[in-house]
């Protein structure tokens, strides 16, 4: 039996700011080099001053600092924190947001409990918050910059089962628009869910995992 479903935020509810194609073409580069100069290596969780700032070490404007000279060492003219989030925003849609919404009241009218689980950054935290209704729809939210520990750190999702006091890992589901993010969920033991572009699959393959769960 499932006890709680956890969601990631960015990526899910809004568009991933892991495809910015366009933004990074109009830079001359490819997504692949523009995130690596903006976010790191996401996977990694290390001294990055992205990976700082979502723990709650840094600034954002010392990581956009950062990702600006990183660009401009690199041959890429133009980047500037305006254009980035602009191109994230971009890739939101008010159906998607409606749709993941939806499926949240939807398992909270029947009794499953649910909670978030971001990677942000604090000076986000008064914006995002703003997009839904995050205190209605959810007993919890453990946020990197708050905690000091950042998706894929497994002890992340630990402190997210205990604060949600799940019995098991396994009776858990995590969706998350990043794989390795949901890989080290599944590390854990808990369900994994893959959100890519079109959010109907995920939500589709969490209603599975739910229904295998009480079969």
């Amino acid at each position: 039996m499932i006890e709680a479903v956890f969601w990631d935020f960015g990526g899910v509810f809004t568009g991933s700011p892991f495809h910015l194609d366009d933004y990074a073409r109009s830079l001359g580069t490819t997504n692949g080099r523009l995130l690596e100069h903006v976010f790191g290596r996401y996977e990694a969780d290390g001294d990055h001053p992205w990976h700082r700032l979502e723990r709650g070490e840094g600034t954002l404007a010392e990581a956009l600092e950062a990702a600006d000279k990183s660009c401009r060492a690199d041959g890429i003219e133009g980047f500037t924190s305006e254009g980035f989030f602009k191109a994230m925003s971009g890739t939101s849609s008010e159906e998607r947001r409606d749709m993941a919404v939806a499926k949240v009241r939807e398992l909270g009218e029947a009794g499953i409990r649910q909670a978030i689980i971001t990677n942000n950054a604090k000076e986000f935290g008064e914006m995002w918050r703003q997009l839904i209704p995050v205190d209605e729809l959810f007993e919890a939210v453990i946020d990197s910059s708050a905690v000091g520990m950042r998706k894929p750190d497994p002890r992340i999702y630990q402190l997210a089962l205990e604060r949600m006091d799940v019995s098991r890992a396994e009776s858990s589901v995590f969706l998350d628009d990043f794989a390795p993010n949901v890989d080290a969920a599944r590390d854990l033991g808990m369900h994994g869910v893959l959100v890519g572009d079109d959010i109907a699959l995920a939500l589709a393959e969490l209603d599975r995992i739910l229904a295998d769960s009480t079969a």
